[in-house]
């Protein structure tokens, strides 16, 4: 027996040493997959691609790993929500994106520091609760809703200013 294949079988005798751990553990992992109490789930995905084909008509395909409908979803859904102060005409802009909604269906309601927003039409449910950090004048809240996005406004009130007092050394 040469030198070399005297080295290539205690290499193949440490490796298949080195690797019995890991085929016991494929054993047990084979076990709990085909268990009854194990469940799957998650990421979920769906989508479509649109590119323009050879004959300049768009192609459109779905994706993902799931259909529209098996979705998981949860009743109520928070809408996507930007706060912008607007220095230059002294306003709060709070924008939310919720279509499939009407006008008629969107309640809001501020609450101290706090604008509750809610929404309901047919399975399209919103709900969030966004926090005012500004001083507002809430009597000035003005709010208009076009193509799924709403938009409320309030008047920046003016901060107060801390009053100084000269304080005499005795």
């Amino acid at each position: 027996m040469r030198d070399y294949d005297m080295i290539e079988d205690e290499f193949d005798v440490l490796f298949r040493r080195m690797m019995r751990p890991f085929r016991e553990l494929d054993t047990i992992w084979d076990e709990i997959k085909e268990s009854p109490n194990t469940k799957t789930f998650g990421p979920y995905y769906y989508g479509y691609s649109i590119t323009v084909g050879p004959d300049g008509h768009p192609v459109v395909k779905e994706y993902g790993n799931v259909r529209p409908g098996l979705l998981p979803s949860a009743e109520t859904r928070e809408p996507l929500v930007d706060v912008i102060i607007d220095d230059k005409e002294k306003l709060l802009k709070v924008v939310a994106e919720m279509p499939g909604v009407e006008k008629k269906d969107i309640k809001i309601e501020v609450v101290g520091r706090t604008i509750n927003l809610d929404a309901e039409h047919g399975e399209k449910k919103y709900h969030a609760k966004i926090p005012i950090k500004q001083k507002v004048d809430e009597e000035s809240v003005k709010a208009t809703y076009s193509n799924g996005i709403l938009e409320v406004k309030f008047k920046l009130k003016e901060e107060d200013k801390p009053k100084g007092k000269t304080v005499p050394v005795e």
